[in-house]
Parts: C-alpha cells; sequence; structure tokens
C-alpha cells in the first residue's frame, strides 16, 4: 500500500477566515435595492422648527421696536403740547383796587346833562413768560346802556410772571341824556344813579420772532348817591 508523503497540516476555519496579525474587516452594508436613482428621505421638521423660530424672534423684534417709537412718539407729542400750553399767550388779567368819586353834578332839565370825574385804581397782572407792553388804558362810562364818554391814559410796561398798578382817571363835562331822562329822575328820586365803566388795556407780547397782540378788559356796575356823591354798591368782574 503506497502512502502521499506530502503531509498537509490541518487547517481550521479561524485560521483561514482572520489573521491574527491584521485588524478586522469592516461591515458591509447592503442596499435593499439597487436601483441608482433611489433617495434616502431625512424627516424635515428640524429644518421647519428653527425657520418658524427666526420668524417668531424676528416678529418680537418687529413689534419691540414699532412699541417703543410709538411710545416715544407719544412722550414727545405730550412734551410739546405742554410746552405750547405753558408758553402760549394769555390774557392780562385786571382787577380793581379802588374807585373813587371826586365829582357828580347832573344839571336839570331841560338841559339835562352830566359832570363826572371818576378815578380808577387798577391792579394789571400778566400771566406770561413774556414781558408786557401796553400802549394805553382805555376806561369809558355809561348810563343804562347809553355811552357817555371815555378817557385815555399812557402806556407802560409789566414784567413777565408780574404786576403793576394803574391809575385811570375818568373825566365828563356836559355829557347830555334825552332819551333817559325819566329813568334819570326815578333814579334821583330813588336816591341812586346806576353807572356802567368798561377799562381796557391793550398791548402785545414781545416773542423771540414775533409780537402777539393782547387785551384784558375789566367791567364795573356801580351805584352813585347824587346828594352825598359816593358811591354805595360797586361790582367788577372781568370779560
Amino acid at each position: 500500500m503506497a502512502t502521499d508523503p506530502t503531509i498537509r497540516p490541518h487547517q481550521s476555519d479561524t485560521d483561514t477566515d482572520t489573521d491574527p496579525l491584521l485588524p478586522p474587516p469592516l461591515p458591509y452594508y447592503y442596499s435593499s435595492s439597487s436601483d441608482p436613482n433611489s433617495y434616502i428621505l431625512i424627516p424635515s421638521y428640524p429644518i421647519l422648527c428653527l425657520r418658524l423660530r427666526r420668524r417668531r424672534n424676528l416678529c418680537l423684534t418687529s413689534c419691540s421696536f414699532c412699541f417703543v417709537s410709538l411710545l416715544s412718539s407719544l412722550l414727545f407729542l405730550l412734551l410739546l403740547f405742554s410746552l405750547v400750553l405753558l408758553l402760549w399767550p394769555s390774557d392780562p388779567a385786571i382787577h380793581v383796587t379802588h374807585l373813587h368819586l371826586k365829582h357828580l353834578h347832573i344839571s336839570p332839565p331841560p338841559r339835562t346833562s352830566f359832570d363826572l370825574t371818576l378815578k380808577l385804581n387798577l391792579n394789571v397782572r400778566n400771566p406770561d413768560f413774556f414781558a408786557l407792553d401796553y400802549r394805553s388804558v382805555v376806561s369809558s362810562v355809561s348810563y343804562r346802556g347809553r355811552y357817555l364818554g371815555s378817557v385815555e391814559s399812557a402806556g407802560g410796561r409789566v414784567a413777565a410772571r408780574g404786576e403793576s398798578n394803574l391809575q385811570a382817571e375818568l373825566r365828563l363835562n356836559g355829557a347830555k341824556i334825552v332819551d333817559e331822562l325819566v329813568y334819570l329822575i326815578e333814579d334821583l328820586t330813588k336816591g341812586s344813579v346806576p353807572f356802567d365803566t368798561v377799562t381796557e388795556v391793550e398791548g402785545s407780547l414781545g416773542l423771540i420772532f414775533a409780537e402777539i397782540p393782547v387785551k384784558g378788559n375789566i367791567s364795573c356796575s356801580l351805584n352813585v348817591n347824587p346828594k352825598t356823591r359816593s358811591i354805595v354798591r360797586q361790582d367788577c368782574y372781568p370779560e
């Protein structure tokens, strides 16, 4: 019986598959489809959420900017309105501090006339932040709605937010009354003759760019006793 002189060693499956000197082989990934036009779909909701978040941040920024702009505009308008109210020119305030009847003479009919001298002490207050230059002080007197006469006094100056005392003397000589003769006889019988006076102060406020005219009026109703030549009642009020 003949034998094979070449003896081959036994090789195990482990020796044939791996080599201890080499790293292990990488795993193989197989595609379930061999179609070259196939795609791998990735969910898009993370990108959508990122876009929504950016859009929301942009909207919040825009709304905040609009709110700040609106608030700034309202504050500016409020400040401007307050400044206009503060600096807007106002008419001077006039008060009668004293009335003094210096002379009164009433001529009997048929030549019914008045001789009257009335002295007024006035207080003029300037409420504005600019000086007041008044050109004149005009005082007029009337009897039962009938104009008798007027007098004009010299002007002057009132400081800003200041006061000034003025004097005006009203003189009437021979002011005739015909239509009101019946009322005059009745008033003389009662011992009280009513008169109405109106005092007007006209001037202007000197601003930086212009002069604004202002005017203040005050009216007084008074009753005079013709026998004692005294004022028995007076009531003054600004117009």
